[in-house]
């Protein structure tokens, strides 16, 4: 699979996502890989301070992953809408999340799939022992720093 195209717009979208959860850190990588900081950046849920600067409070982060357009903030997607609205960025994506959607309970059954991974995911794939901030975080006031930041400061403190 190939980066998202960026021509629909420059600014990147906003990936809020649980940076205690391994499955979560996991696939945040994955999406790293795949976009290259072209079109997402990225906030754990545990940054308070710059969720407020996108007016998200901690109790709307449990309810699930958030995607912010970052041209139009105001369009927002959450949870499970959110996952499909990130795989439509991507080549082919738009088509695979059409199919999808087009399956008839398809899309009631990956919401119900979704809440049971969200609500099970520390039970499930554990809990990581520091957050994960990503190297192309979407940080405005310099509190958040990348996994190479945290990774440098653990061996200093050792």
């Amino acid at each position: 699979m190939t980066a998202p195209t960026t021509t629909r717009k420059t600014i990147p979208d906003i990936v809020i996502y649980d940076g205690n959860c391994n499955l979560c850190t996991t696939l945040v990588q994955a999406l790293q890989r795949l976009d290259d900081g072209r079109t997402f950046h990225y906030i754990p849920m545990q940054d308070e301070v710059t969720l407020q600067q996108w007016k998200v409070t901690a109790a709307d982060c449990e309810l699930g992953m958030i995607l912010i357009d970052g041209a139009e903030p105001h369009h927002r997607w959450q949870g499970s809408d959110a996952a499909e609205e990130i795989g439509r960025r991507f080549p082919a994506g738009a088509a695979a999340v059409a199919i999808y959607r087009g399956i008839p309970g398809a899309k009631w059954i990956g919401d119900r799939v979704y809440e049971q991974v969200r609500d099970n995911r520390y039970a499930w794939f554990g809990r990581r022992a520091q957050t994960y901030y990503a190297a192309n975080g979407a940080c405005q006031t310099g509190t958040c720093k990348s996994d190479e930041t945290v990774k440098s400061s653990d061996s200093e403190s050792r």
